[in-house]
């Protein structure tokens, strides 16, 4: 038997890994120890219960010759749908399992619960989850899960660690999480093994706990076939059958397998590892990598049992409690990519590479000394997917309808699975979800990157490696950069911008006036033979960003914003969406998908939004009504009758796109969807300076009378034809322009050149999010998601209630009037100058009554700003009345300060600026 310290010390003599050797499956430089076994450490597995001539003999069931739904892939995700599935009522379900239910990733799987993540949506989803397996399983099944709630450690190594969990507590207060932020002290008088001596403090979450595999899906498929749901073992799927249909739609007709085929309109996607495959016989591209990923399990240890499990962020290691051992975990920089997938991979596991597993060992060690001298039972190294962010995958995939995913789950799938099953049962039989999904929708990655592999191999790599980093609130990945750039990427890099990254497009954050910081190519973090870049300038910046307190280049940003308030900024925003809906059907597609009235004469422009049929918002975007020819342009296609160009966030563009699609087909509409984002730049200038310089460059009156707000005419800036629209996001005076990807440099310099006398700046988003926090306008995914109403967070202007034309939720709107909004989205500003990100927890006359969404702090006003969806602790509605009668604070890190609300921002109040008003 071999003890960690011996393991460590062995592997410290091998060579250490390299390049030649490969990043596929491999054999073991050597073992522990020739008593260590690879093993779970459960008592019992689903593959102890296979019977050798069963996958020989067929399928556990005869298959039925059709299903309403048919999910493929047993583990945790697949058995938590079918549940959730059949108590939505759904008749006619059937999972089918290729060998026995968990086998491939779920039946190795630690097994840990945490209820705190740094956000809002994964703490709803692990409650649900922890519901589940705690309690509603037992009850309706008698079968016990493997719930064992002996609590959650997590450590803090340094300052800003320990501020990230003071975060994580003040949002599980708003959830009803309990946790307590402990001294090192009280962490040494809870867990008396523990070395605290290098601890800033931990979070202790005494309701978490463990689920075990087997036991979970066990039960979920007992209680799945009693709601009238089929799971058939040993049966492989070979196969998806599609349909085009009259409107060119690709849709699911039916499921082959070795024994026959079961027709079907809708099929999941859950079969982790394998779900490339699957996504194959589809068409459907599914974009996730296959990794090792690796634990072991020490024998027996005097004093452990009933602690808590532990996860130590900083040293990238976890410890489950194991009975009377632990189960020893983590993260690495250089995880193992299995190549080639192997289909006949069931309840196999590898040989642990220990060159790459000594890192944990090492963590281990340093946390509970007595590690060093304990022995190494079992070995546990199997494969799991991951995915580029980190984030799951889920729902219908945009190439072929009624097929939905649920896979790519990080390793978190028993995590998650409860909460995710039920999102994703109610998604196939509502057409949504109940809950924001927006992070988890297959729809948040733009087409040219979900096949990808090299986009898709780099960030996965970083998002494994960083599972265990401090979230930041302005973190940007270094992997997979440069995919999509925009036509200005050049002049500006060379401008001093600091680019973000959103889904694959280089997007202007702010500018450093020291110099240029372009974005390198990935360098691994050293890993796998790559030499670790050196003195690279976009990493050390990105490297200030990574504080809870104001960075230090706050002030630069903040020049940007208030030259914007006092003269004007130049902003480009070319990885904006832009479609055009054209076609005999147009002008209906319009009425029913945009909440607002956009039938207004060509010309005009409307801020508007897309709603589901909840009444939740899909999008705000702005759709601008164009006048019918026979010339095609770059800015506008040739067509007849009705037309529409419609601008949406870059970030969304897909998640736009797909929704729209998907509506003009169910709707049956005659209609012509056109994607011109890489065809087109946008060059946005506002402020009070901003027609002064665009006089000089436009050749177009842009008085008030002659170019009125909200309308839109071509014109020639520079000699180059545009789009020139007079609109805001800032809340000042401005104009984009919408220009020819060819013309776009010209036109900017053009702009430069005439603003040099005017105090004319470049400024990048982290300006537009103070901005635009500061006047009060939404940010779709923050202060407006698809489970908020625009009527919850104060956009009834742009509904088009008290007109008689019917739109997607307008019933849903209707029946939210009539009962009384029961939350409402509400303006704080705080007089002391302290950080905030979005996810402080919100009191109302001593309780806690939601949490912001966003924060950012106002420049112009000289005060944090955020926005949050509050309500009434008692259930009654959220009236105005309501949110003006009590005393709030906000909650930043377990301190509370004083905060005055608001319905609306007291910034230009009577929107003077963007009249032109100074």
């Amino acid at each position: 038997m071999a003890s960690l310290s011996r393991a460590l010390r062995v592997a410290a003599a091998c060579p250490r890994w390299s390049p030649a050797r490969g990043l596929g499956l491999r054999p073991p430089t050597r073992a522990a120890s020739p008593t260590a076994e690879k093993s779970v450490p459960y008592q019992q597995t689903l593959k102890d219960a296979q019977d050798p001539s069963a996958v020989a003999r067929g399928p556990s069931r005869p298959l039925p010759s059709t299903a309403n739904v048919v999910v493929i892939g047993g583990g945790s995700l697949g058995c938590q749908t079918l549940y959730h599935l059949a108590k939505l009522g759904v008749s006619g379900a059937v999972l089918l399992e290729r060998e026995r239910l968990t086998s491939g990733t779920t039946w190795h799987t630690a097994g840990l619960l945490w209820q705190l993540r740094p956000s809002d949506v994964e703490v709803e989803l692990l409650a649900h989850t922890r519901r589940v397996v705690s309690r509603e399983l037992e009850e309706e099944t008698g079968l016990h899960t493997g719930w064992i709630q002996n609590g959650g450690l997590f450590i803090a190594s340094n300052r800003q660690r320990l501020d990230e969990y003071k975060r994580l507590m003040s949002l599980g207060k708003a959830y009803g999480v309990e946790s307590h932020v402990l001294s090192p002290a009280e962490t040494k008088a809870l867990y008396p093994l523990m070395n605290v001596d290098d601890l800033y403090g931990t979070l202790h979450v005494p309701h978490d706990g463990t689920v075990d595999p087997a036991g979970t899906c066990t039960a979920l498929a007992r209680a799945a076939t009693a709601r009238g749901a089929q799971v058939i073992e040993n049966c492989p799927v070979t196969g998806i059958r599609v349909r085009t249909d009259d409107f060119g739609a690709r849709r699911v007709t039916a499921v082959e397998t070795e024994h026959g085929s079961i027709q079907t309109p809708c099929v999941v996607n859950c079969a982790g590892v394998w779900a490339s495959a699957v996504g194959r016989m589809a068409g459907v591209k599914v974009p996730l990598v296959a990794m090792h990923h690796a634990y072991v399990v020490t024998e027996r240890i005097e004093g452990i049992q009933n602690m808590p499990n532990v996860r130590d962020h900083d040293a990238s290691v976890y410890l489950r409690l194991q009975g009377d051992a632990l189960s020893v975990g983590g993260y690495e920089a250089n995880p193992i990519f299995w190549e080639e997938v192997s289909d006949k991979f069931a309840f196999g596991l590898f040989d642990l590479d220990w060159d790459v597993f000594t890192q944990h060992i090492e963590g281990a060690i340093n946390r509970v000394p007595v590690l060093e001298k304990t022995g190494i039972k079992s070995t546990v190294c199997g494969p799991e997917s991951f995915t580029p962010d980190h984030k799951p995958l889920m729902g219908e995939a945009p190439e072929l309808r009624g097929f939905f995913l649920g896979c790519g789950f990080n390793s978190a799938g028993m995590m998650l699975g409860g909460g995710c099953g039920q999102e994703l049962a109610h998604w196939i039989v509502h057409g949504r979800p109940e809950k924001d999904m927006h992070s988890y929708d297959i729809r948040r990655f733009h087409q040219s990157l979900t096949d990808n592999r090299l986009w898709i191999r780099e960030r996965s790599h970083e998002s494994y490696a960083k599972n265990y980093s401090v979230v930041f609130p302005h973190d940007e990945p270094l992997a997979g950069r440069n995919m999509r750039r925009g036509p200005l990427h050049e002049e500006l890099l060379a401008r001093g911008c600091v680019f973000q990254e959103r889904h694959g497009w280089e997007r202007p954050g702010w500018f450093h006036p020291r110099g240029t910081a372009p974005v390198l190519e990935y360098d691994y973090y050293g890993a796998y033979g790559h030499r670790a870049l050196e003195d690279y300038a976009y990493g050390r910046l990105l490297g200030d960003d990574y504080t809870f307190d104001f960075p230090p280049h706050h002030h630069t940003i903040g020049a940007e914003c208030l030259a914007c308030r006092g003269a004007a900024a130049v902003f480009d925003m070319s990885y904006f969406g832009k479609f055009y809906l054209l076609g005999p059907d147009a002008r209906k597609a319009a009425d029913w998908l945009f909440s607002a009235d956009v039938s207004r004469p060509p010309g005009s422009t409307v801020y508007t939004c897309m709603l589901n049929h909840r009444g939740g918002t899909e999008s705000d975007l702005t759709v601008s009504r164009l006048a019918p020819g026979p010339q095609a342009s770059p800015l506008a296609p040739a067509f007849e009758g009705d037309g529409y160009y419609l601008a949406v966030g870059g970030a969304v563009a897909q998640h736009n796109w797909s929704h729209i699609a998907t509506v003009l087909q169910d709707q049956k509409f005659r209609c012509q969807l056109i994607d011109s984002s890489e065809d087109l730049g946008m060059i946005s200038v506002q402020g009070p300076a901003s027609r002064a310089i665009l006089q000089e460059v436009l050749d177009t009156d842009l008085g008030n009378e002659a170019f009125p707000f909200s309308t839109h005419k071509l014109v020639r800036a520079a000699g180059h034809l545009v789009r020139a629209m007079r609109l805001s996001f800032v809340g000042e005076l401005g104009w984009e322009l919408h220009v020819p990807r060819a013309s776009c440099v010209p036109v900017y310099q053009a702009l430069m050149a005439a603003g040099a006398q005017h105090g004319l700046v470049n400024a990048g988003y982290r300006a537009i999010d103070s901005l635009s926090i500061e006047k009060g306008y939404r940010h779709w995914h923050a202060d407006l998601r698809p489970d908020d109403s625009p009527l919850e967070a104060g956009l009834a202007f742009t509904c088009k209630l008290k007109s008689p034309v019917p739109f997607l939720g307008r019933e849903a709107l209707e029946q939210q009037l009539a009962a009384g909004l029961r939350r409402r989205l509400v303006c704080f500003t705080v007089e002391e100058k302290v950080p905030m990100f979005g996810l402080e927890a919100i009191w109302r006359d001593g309780q806690v009554v939601g949490h912001t969404r966003r924060a950012s702090f106002g420049f112009a006003m000289d005060k944090t700003i955020a926005y949050g969806y509050i309500h009434d602790p008692h259930g009654g509605p959220v009236s105005p009345d309501f949110v003006k009668s009590g005393d709030y604070a906000l909650e930043r890190m377990g301190v509370t300060y004083a905060a005055q609300a608001h319905l609306k921002s007291p910034f230009d109040p009577d929107n003077k600026r963007v009249k032109g008003i100074y």
